[in-house]
């Protein structure tokens, strides 16, 4: 009997642990949606952006050319890291 108590106070115990952690990474989980929302949301007005600038690439001089495409690079190096980013979350 004694071995049936004791066995039962440690999944007692078990149960208790889990439901803290269950609690902690549903808090957690709800906090990772909406810093990936609003991630999402910033990145989706630069891809926005980046389209227009790959747009404009095609209607510009040669010497504009160059340094809207390091703009346009960088841009779309930041929406990648952003989007990578979002991927490590989920």
């Amino acid at each position: 009997e004694y071995e049936m108590n004791d066995m039962r106070t440690r999944i007692d115990e078990m149960l208790e642990d889990l439901k803290q952690e269950r609690d902690e990474l549903q808090v957690r989980l709800h906090l990772a949606k909406l810093e990936t929302s609003e991630e999402w949301q910033k990145l989706e007005a630069k891809m926005g952006k980046f389209e227009s600038k790959a747009k404009q690439l095609g209607s510009v001089t040669a010497e504009a050319s160059k340094d809207m495409g390091r703009a346009a690079k960088l841009l779309g190096e930041e929406i990648r890291d952003g989007f990578k980013k979002i991927a490590r979350t989920l």
